[in-house]
């Protein structure tokens, strides 16, 4: 291919404008080139949270979001994942304290699917009684949150901090707690998603009845 050739190519590419979800007011995440509008989508871009507020203090959130939908020369986001830095997360240990993690994956009230990573630092070392009580703590306040709230909301609590505020009040009243946060949320299905796999599931078990009653009627 001539240099020509590659550099008309090139000319053709149009530069869309990256948006972040409303809840995120649309800030600009910036540009991406594409010669065809479908090959913006799945895109991810990553961002902090100090760049959307221009508040390096929050430098320490990772956001990632991903292209799902253009129009004219504006690419429109999706949140799918919110991350502590890991030179974050390392400054918060402590020798002579406990960290109790959970891993926790949850339906909204609206079937979106997501998982959620809260962390807690206690002020000394805890014992296994009582990690495994804060780390139960932890499962359910999250999974009651969840269940409670629609995937929006779900997210504007973790990147506000009301989610790790709500386990820390409740944790501390078990052992001593020095700071919570959740160190990461990732979505994982949409609703259609989630809808399809268990019908999906419900096929299977219904097969798998059916089978087993046909042996036993042997």
């Amino acid at each position: 291919m001539s240099d020509r050739s590659v550099s008309r190519r090139k000319q053709q590419k149009q530069w869309y404008t990256v948006l972040a979800p409303e809840q995120f007011d649309r800030e600009e995440l910036g540009e991406t080139p594409a010669d065809e509008p479908e090959k913006v989508l799945g895109r991810t871009i990553e961002t902090t949270l100090g760049d959307l507020k221009n508040d390096a203090s929050e430098n320490n959130t990772k956001l990632t979001f991903k292209i799902n939908e253009v129009a004219s020369d504006s690419a429109y986001t999706e949140f799918v994942k919110h991350e502590l830095t890991r030179d974050y997360l390392r400054s918060l240990t402590r020798r002579g304290s406990s960290k109790i993690a959970a891993y926790i994956t949850v339906l909204t009230s609206d079937d979106y699917r997501v998982q959620i990573q809260p962390v807690a630092y206690t002020t000394m070392s805890a014992d296994a009684s009582q990690e495994k009580a804060i780390r139960r703590e932890m499962i359910d306040l999250v999974r009651e949150t969840a269940s409670e709230r629609t995937f929006k909301d779900l997210i504007d609590g973790v990147v506000e901090g009301r989610l790790s505020s709500a386990i820390y009040n409740e944790a501390k009243e078990i052992y001593p707690i020095r700071r919570v946060e959740v160190q990461k949320a990732t979505l994982e299905a949409h609703p259609e998603e989630v809808a399809a796999e268990e019908e999906t599931s419900v096929d299977v078990d219904a097969d798998e009845v059916a089978v087993e009653d046909i042996e036993d009627e042997a």
